[in-house]
């Protein structure tokens, strides 16, 4: 089976893809990744809310909108001595990649000389960086990059004909400009979508052409399986079968090959069994805390649980100033997985309303 990288794909072909047989596919997805990745090691990130709220865009699935009553209050930018802090926790918890987002249409110039210096401070502790920052011009995407930033973070959300249905107040295009200005600077690019909103199977298909017929494939494709939140305009929206948001996952690792391919938000809702499929999928990524920006996160012990349990290992930083040894990495994460064969009865777990 060929993993060549294509940049011609049509919407019919991976329509193709998502109607084969379930174990097919996924068949199809484990033989190519295994093509280009361990097949046993997760990328570990930790993303934080480095400005939270009050964000002009009405992007329909958002608590951060300022157009809807969600109960989230506006927050300044943190300061860097504070998020400097965060990145140092994320590491010793077992993170490689720390990423950062703020809730803004673009970024103003007169915050860029925080961001520059944020990127820089979390570059020394020898972790990857990644922002997301909203639309970027040239000359502040230029400024990133020479500040070390790894890799950009823009998301097509969906496809471009089921876009407008889901925000008004940027364009498609818009969202290709940034993507090609990142590109042009040299960084990495992080780019996905939500599966769940209410798209078809045609949509899936069309946001996953777009990423994949780009003329460099994103390094990083996040998954995200949407989040309901009271008072947005999609909280009430009807739940995703499980099995569509694994066969996206699965088409999303056969068309990007060799990208990683994150299983992102919306992991708290998945018990360990649809975990273990869209791994096995090729999700070889995953956010790694108690919150994803202003949304929940699965539970970090029962992560590493779930990594023990399934022989799963935190893949290791690619660029470390201070080559940190791998070994001390697994060391803390198995500390933390010993530690987490134990738990409150107390508290619920993770329901099983999935596969």
């Amino acid at each position: 089976m060929s993993a060549n990288i294509r940049h011609n794909w049509t919407v019919a072909e991976v329509e193709a893809l998502f109607a084969l047989p379930f174990n097919d596919l996924l068949f199809q997805a484990q033989t190519v990744h295994r093509q280009h990745f361990n097949p046993n090691e997760v990328q570990v990130s930790t993303l934080l809310s480095i400005k939270t709220g009050a964000c002009p865009e009405d992007c329909k699935y958002c608590p951060q909108s300022a157009r809807y009553n969600t109960g989230l209050e506006k927050e300044t930018l943190l300061e860097v001595e504070k998020v400097l802090q965060r990145a140092k926790e994320a590491k010793d918890a077992g993170s490689s990649r720390f990423c950062m987002g703020a809730a803004w249409r673009n970024p103003r110039d007169r915050d860029m000389p925080y961001i520059i210096r944020m990127i820089q401070e979390v570059k020394n502790l020898g972790m990857e960086t990644c922002m997301t920052l909203g639309m970027l011009t040239e000359e502040q995407a230029k400024q990133l990059a020479d500040a070390g930033l790894d890799y950009y973070n823009h998301n097509l959300d969906t496809s471009p004909e089921f876009y407008n249905a889901i925000i008004t107040t940027r364009t498609y295009q818009d969202r290709l400009e940034t993507l090609q200005h990142v590109r042009d600077a040299g960084m990495k690019i992080c780019s996905g979508g939500i599966v769940g909103m209410g798209e078809q199977v045609q949509d899936r298909a069309g946001l996953l052409v777009q990423l994949a017929n780009l003329p460099v494939q994103p390094e990083s494709v996040p998954i995200n399986m949407l989040v309901k939140v009271k008072g947005t305009p999609l909280e009430n929206q009807e739940e995703l079968d499980p099995f569509d948001f694994i066969r996206t996952i699965a088409v999303a690792r056969i068309l990007m090959p060799k990208s990683h391919v994150r299983l992102s938000a919306g992991r708290e809702k998945m018990n360990d069994q649809m975990q273990a499929l869209c791994f096995m999928a090729g999700a070889n990524s995953i956010f790694y805390g108690c919150k994803l920006l202003t949304t929940p996160n699965a539970d970090a012990n029962e992560d590493m649980q779930l990594f023990a349990r399934l022989g799963l290992k935190p893949e290791a930083c690619a660029q470390k100033p201070d080559m940190v040894e791998e070994h001390t990495l697994m060391e803390a994460i198995a500390d933390q997985a010993e530690g987490a064969l134990f738990y409150d009865a107390s508290k619920p777990r993770t329901p099983a309303n999935a596969v």
